[in-house]
């Protein structure tokens, strides 16, 4: 499928959070009960980036401590490697990236209440004021930034676009789109190597989320070895202890990352398939994730922990992918 085409389709899905007015009648639906009772030995692994909204976030973990179970990193990985099982409902809260506000918002509402939760850090940007690379895309494009790399398209859909490209090729664009750009996107502030050490005293293990967040079935070999490894041995010297978790980014796995996670000692990594996990079910370095964020109502995030709303959102790009190959093949046949 032409890249410009398929960047617009994981534009779409990307948007799913927006559609939440059904949201009410399914959490009290008999659908959700059936699904939040067939849940009870599933981990629901929620996968956040950063928190925009700090009361909506603490309504998510007073659902949490009401109905649910949160437990901590290192439970999980002794569950996902044969130990004690995890207590029914188990929920484990990890962040990706490396957000600022998961210091300055989230472990604030996490550690008054005990709930811990792991933070997926991209050990290249720590200490600095870069911006995530999709954030500085994004900007870029608005200030009339170009590339001859893929088509023009709305800044967001032009990031999901770059993902589809090799790694080389994406640096290659986004160098095109800063020298075509009026003007340099502003900068972000980062977690600091003090802070990364005060969220782990605050009950948020920190985790290897790369060296610099590119696609790793994008990369070279080469790459592949550098943003796992460097980024292992970074987040070591900041720790002062070696990471065990790691997170695809973009959720995409890739098995000579596995394969090297494995060597290094890592006891799970995670992928953002929006799907509760089954420990035992798939092996520990692919562990599957829910999609979630402070603009996900509480409605929603019920059933998204049952299982519910993941089962629709399937279904739902499942008929988008039946649409667009049928549009594929009626253009074939033009």
């Amino acid at each position: 499928m032409n890249p410009a085409v398929r960047g617009r389709l994981a534009g779409w899905y990307y948007r799913w959070d927006a559609w939440q007015a059904p949201d009410a009648v399914l959490r009290r639906s008999p659908a959700q009960a059936w699904c939040h009772q067939r849940a009870w030995d599933r981990l629901a692994v929620l996968g956040y980036h950063g928190v925009e909204d700090a009361a909506v976030f603490e309504a998510h973990l007073d659902l949490l401590q009401r109905s649910f179970s949160p437990v901590p990193l290192s439970q999980v990985e002794e569950a996902l490697h044969g130990g004690r099982p995890l207590p029914p409902h188990s929920v484990l809260i990890t962040f990706d990236d490396g957000d600022h506000t998961v210091h300055s918002r989230a472990l604030p509402l996490l550690a008054a209440r005990g709930i811990p939760a792991v933070c997926f850090v991209i050990a290249d940007l720590v200490g600095t004021d870069t911006p995530f690379w999709w954030d500085e895309v994004e900007q870029l494009v608005r200030q009339g930034g170009r590339t001859r790399r893929v088509p023009p398209a709305p800044p967001e859909i032009t990031v999901h676009t770059l993902k589809l490209l090799p790694e080389y090729e994406r640096r290659l664009a986004l160098e095109e789109l800063r020298a075509t750009s009026a003007l340099a996107p502003p900068r972000q502030r980062q977690l600091t190597a003090v802070e990364l050490r005060e969220l782990e005293e605050g009950g948020i293990t920190v985790g290897n989320h790369t060296l610099t967040h590119p696609c790793l079935d994008r990369c070279d070999d080469g790459q592949v070895r550098t943003e796992v490894l460097e980024a292992h041995e970074r987040l070591t010297g900041l720790l002062g202890h070696a990471p065990t978790a790691f997170a695809y980014p973009n959720g995409n796995s890739d098995d000579r990352a596995h394969h090297l996670l494995s060597r290094a000692g890592y006891r799970s990594a995670f992928l953002y398939n929006h799907r509760l996990a089954v420990p035992g079910r798939r092996h520990p370095l692919r562990i599957d994730r829910l999609v979630v964020s402070t603009r996900t109502s509480v409605d929603r995030l019920e059933t998204i922990l049952s299982g519910l709303h993941p089962a629709l959102f399937r279904a739902g790009r499942g008929a988008a992918r039946t649409l667009a190959h049928a549009g594929q093949l009626l253009g074939n046949r033009s």
